[in-house]
């Protein structure tokens, strides 16, 4: 295979927190203050860019429950990819349960990983879930009770702060 410009694997900025903690939100605010390029990935994203067929999952047409522990194996899969050609990252996930953070760790052993918990108190996420109105009322609450339990952080924010905070605490903490 042909090696790109930069041999070297990719950091990974790992951001993990529930719904509406303002995980894309400091993820700009990275991208912001960074000193080199580090691309931004999430799940969003890929909704976003009509990548799924969300028409036809709405419609009961194809069934999401079906297709979505494949879609986010491939997008972890994808995210070790680019890392693996040496770009440096900011991920924003949410990881669910053990066994997907055991399987990211796995995916992702051979890459420089920080881990960040994005930790933001309920009645905060839930008022950020009603006012964005993109995302189903009641995931920020599910998420909020298990989103934590299985990381051990390399380290944490406080999502209260304003995002420009968290970026410049997450940089020094890269360093």
């Amino acid at each position: 295979m042909e090696q790109g410009p930069h041999n070297s694997r990719g950091r990974i900025i790992l951001l993990n927190g529930a719904s509406s903690s303002g995980k894309s939100s400091i993820a700009r605010e990275l991208q912001r203050q960074l000193p080199t390029p580090f691309l931004h990935l999430s799940i969003d994203h890929l909704r976003d860019s009509g990548v799924l067929p969300l028409e036809r999952f709405r419609s009961k047409e194809f069934i999401w429950a079906e297709t979505r522990a494949n879609f986010f194996t491939g997008f972890e899969r994808a995210v070790a990819a680019f890392a693996g050609a040496g770009n440096d990252l900011i991920v924003d996930y949410i990881i669910e349960t053990r066994e997907w953070m055991e399987r990211i760790e796995g995916v992702l052993s051979d890459c420089e990983v920080l881990l960040v918990g994005v930790h933001c108190p309920l009645e905060e996420l839930e008022r950020r879930e009603a006012e964005r109105g993109d995302r189903p009322l009641g995931d920020a609450r599910r998420d909020f009770f298990t989103v934590h339990e299985h990381c051990a952080y390399d380290f944490e924010v406080d999502a209260t702060l304003p995002p420009s905070v968290n970026a410049s605490r997450i940089i020094k903490a890269l360093r």
